[in-house]
């Protein structure tokens, strides 16, 4: 289990013990999109679907996922995060949305899998919204760009 963190010697799930490191300003990028029919998408842009705001409410849940990540993934440690941004952008072809999220903190660990959650709870719930006009919704890409902070120093994804 060499290099893996996560297992202690004997190969068990364990914690990491992050007591020893220094608290430093961590930030962490990660994007992703759900691609949908165009009609799909127009409802969207146009804010008229009947369900309300769809990028508002995924917004909020993606500041809900970041934060409540650590009950969802059993290994990470509750974090009090500093920031957490999510924008959106449209894609036209194929139609979709692109989520990305901002995550930060001061503290001794990384937020990377809290920018990760922010991304995927807020397509999920575009995904929720829309799902009674187009149940073909294709979630993907769901990636860290950037992290930065700790003894890792700064990672930026290269291109694909």
């Amino acid at each position: 289990m060499s290099g893996l963190t996560h297992f202690n010697a004997a190969g068990e799930a364990h914690m990491v013990d992050v007591g020893d490191k220094d608290e430093t300003h961590r930030v962490a990028v990660a994007e992703g999109r759900i691609r949908m029919e165009a009609a799909t998408l127009a409802r969207i842009r146009a804010g008229d679907h009947r369900k309300g705001d769809v990028l508002g409410v995924a917004r909020i849940a993606g500041i809900m996922g970041a934060k409540r990540t650590a009950d969802l993934v059993p290994l990470c440690h509750p974090l009090a995060l500093t920031r957490v941004a999510v924008d959106f952008a449209f894609e036209e072809d194929p139609p979709a949305v692109r989520c990305t999220a901002r995550v930060e903190t001061r503290g001794r660990t990384g937020v990377e899998m809290e920018a990760l959650c922010a991304v995927q709870v807020a397509l999920l719930t575009i995904y929720d919204m829309c799902k009674a006009v187009d149940r073909a919704m294709t979630i993907d890409g769901v990636r860290l760009l950037e992290k930065a902070g700790g003894r890792s120093g700064h990672w930026i994804r290269r291109e694909d």
